[in-house]
Formats: structure tokens, sequence, C-alpha cells
């Protein structure tokens, strides 16, 4: 059995707004994407420091709301020509639930 952590209910997501969700100290920011996926990153942005909760969702990109960093929602890279990465976190859906999978944050 896959360990899980309830997250939200899906029907709480609106597609390209974040979703800030909050375990223990850590932050994360759920995007539910124009075609319906969902996905999850830490909401902290190496660059500046700041939450990238705000930004502005294209596509499976988000622009970091302090200098517009363009950062995947798929695997959480800094496109070139900025450098960087954000932690992105396997999601299960069941029944209108999101989970968190596994334990690792």
């Amino acid at each position: 059995m896959t360990e899980k952590i309830f997250l939200t209910k899906t029907e709480t997501l609106l597609p390209q707004i974040g979703r800030s969700v909050s375990i223990g100290s850590k932050k994360l920011a759920l995007f539910q994407l124009s075609d319906g996926r969902i996905t999850a990153i830490e909401d902290f942005c190496p660059l500046t420091g700041g939450p990238v909760l705000e930004g502005t969702v294209s596509g499976e990109y988000l622009y970091e709301p302090l200098r517009d960093y363009k950062i995947s929602l798929i695997d959480g890279r800094i496109q070139d020509p900025d450098e960087g990465q954000l932690k992105v976190y396997e999601l299960l859906q069941e029944d209108g639930n999101i989970y968190l999978k596994g334990t690792a944050l």
C-alpha cells in the first residue's frame, strides 16, 4: 500500500491558479494546468528567496512573480538562461481527493 498524505479536494482548485498547502513547516504550491493535470512544487524560488504561488501559469510553465523566471511545473527546472531547480512532488488523485504520494518532503 502506498503511503499518502491528504492535501485538498480536487474541486478546490481553479485552472491555472495556485493553491497553497502546508505540511508541517513545508509549503507546497498546487496548480491545475489547462489540460486538467495537477502538479505540486515547493513554494520557494531559490533565485529570489520568495514564494512562487502567485506566479502566472502558461501551459506547463510558471512565471515566478518577483522576477518572471520561467519554471517547469513538470520537472521544477528553471529555464535558460537562468538556472535552478524547485522540488516537484508526486501526487495521487483518488475519489476527488489529492494526496501527496509517499512521505518524503
